[in-house]
């Protein structure tokens, strides 16, 4: 049986179609029709139809979103992407397909497809996080998700950083609270921060350039980011002690991350020795869709 996963996400839907052996038969991209809900339906059934007639196997059907599924009334809660809120996106689906389908967070797609087959194969547990237009978090044991009551698991952009100081800037966040994780390590935040420290607007990309040539300024920004996302990852291995810590999105792609935060991580760790590994993505960009697919397979 192949695996199919779905990534929904704001800009594009991606599917993918494994074997079980994790090799790749095909990979489709379309543009997400993000404020139309009907029309998103539309889209993933189109895929999803279309590669099922193409390739004529049986297939398990696993989605990734922006949100999650609210365990008490089935629908999405959450979302980025504001017009899944509310509809029963799954029973939609399966509806029109006659074909079940699971779905969950796009973070814990990214963190499945990591410890599955990813930079945290073989590790006892997995936290796993996308630090790119936001910050969402997995958690993996044994290779299985780990969710909860309610289906937040892993949502750690969503607290506040530890040993915070005056200079981390208290900046609003959409979900309502200020000075979340998300408002400062993601791209975004790490363009505010920048901004707020150095009254220059540029992306973390133009920030780790302008390093690279030397220049002190940028080096501080990186500096100070990079030590945020230790004092943010040292509280995770305070509560969890992951015996993997996966890193994803746009920002994983800033070079000195790997080298700087386990040096510095150690101060806010409450043990005589961190051995605790850091490391990049290994799937990059295709973790999340490939997540799916597995998450469609352990339903199966």
């Amino acid at each position: 049986m192949l695996q199919f996963g779905i990534d929904l996400g704001g800009t594009k839907t991606e599917i993918i179609a494994l074997t079980a052996t994790g090799e790749t038969l095909l990979r489709r991209r379309t543009p997400t029709p993000s404020h139309d809900y009907q029309a998103i339906v539309d889209n993933i059934v189109s895929l999803v139809t279309t590669t099922a007639n193409e390739l004529k196997q049986p297939y398990t059907l696993g989605i990734g979103i922006p949100g999650a599924v609210s365990p008490v009334t089935g629908r999405i809660k959450n979302a980025n992407t504001v017009c899944l809120i509310g509809e029963d996106l799954a029973g939609d689906i399966e509806k029109r397909l006659n074909h079940p389908v699971i779905i969950a967070n796009d973070a814990d797609c990214f963190a499945l497809s990591e410890a599955t087959d990813g930079a945290g194969a073989g590790a006892k547990s997995v936290f796993a996080v996308i630090i790119g237009t936001g910050c969402g978090g997995g958690w993996v044991i044994n290779g299985g998700l780990v969710s909860g009551p309610n289906a937040i698991a892993g949502e750690w952009g969503h607290n506040p950083l530890p040993w915070r100081t005056d200079q981390d800037t208290q900046i609003d966040c959409y979900c309502g609270q200020k000075g979340c994780l998300e408002t400062l390590l993601s791209g975004p935040g790490l363009r505010q921060q920048a901004l707020a420290e150095t009254g220059i607007d540029q992306t973390a990309e133009a920030w780790a350039k302008a390093e690279a040539t030397g220049n002190v300024q940028a080096a501080k920004v990186l500096r100070d980011h990079h030590l945020r996302l230790a004092k943010a990852l040292a509280g995770v291995i305070n509560t969890l002690d992951p015996h993997v810590i996966v890193l994803g999105g746009g920002v994983s792609n800033l070079a000195g991350i790997y080298d700087t935060v386990p040096k510095l991580w150690g101060e806010f760790v409450f043990s005589d020795t961190v051995v605790t590994p850091l490391r990049k993505a290994v799937h990059g960009d295709s973790s999340g869709v490939r997540g799916a697919a597995w998450l469609g397979a352990a339903q199966a």
